[in-house]
């Protein structure tokens, strides 16, 4: 689990030190309030769930910390190997747009497409209902496929491969 948490951690915190830490306190949480998970039940659910309230309680922190809005949170990933293959190029812009997106759809996108869970494990995740999963993923594919550049419109179309 912990390189899903981890994963997780760096899609909330876009930054790798907060990402560590956000897995520390989940394991920890975990281990304090082992009672409460309910045996038969899916342990990523419940691991990605603690995080998650985690994440808010720490943003909630922040702002009484500094006034008011939002957390800065606009840290890029980077990736090693500048001379890696064009795939990584592909995968470092894909990042990079979702990376812009809200943080609620981000987050959304990453539970549903890269953890694979369901639109109803997802809004569970997030208290959110799963109506709201569905819109804030439609509404990230809208912004995704806005801020794709006409090239790699125009190479999807024909079929090319960048």
């Amino acid at each position: 689990m912990l390189p899903r948490l981890w994963r997780y951690g760096l899609v909330l915190s876009r930054q790798k030190h907060l990402a560590d830490d956000l897995v520390q306190a989940t394991c920890v949480r975990a281990l304090e309030r082992a009672e409460q998970f309910v045996a038969g039940t899916r342990l990523d659910r419940w691991l990605l769930a603690i995080m998650h309230s985690i994440w808010l309680n720490e943003l909630r922190s922040q702002r009484v910390r500094q006034g008011q809005g939002f957390v800065d949170a606009e840290h890029e990933l980077s990736f090693d190997g500048e001379s890696q293959a064009q795939d990584e190029v592909l995968a470092a812009q894909v990042i990079k747009r979702v990376n812009a997106l809200p943080e609620a759809q981000r987050e959304t996108v990453f539970l549903t497409y890269v953890e694979g869970l369901s639109y109803k494990e997802t809004a569970e995740i997030l208290h959110i209902p799963v109506g709201t999963v569905m819109s804030r993923l439609a509404a990230a594919r809208l912004k995704l496929a806005e801020t794709a550049t006409p090239r790699a419109m125009s190479d999807k179309s024909t079929g090319e491969r960048r």
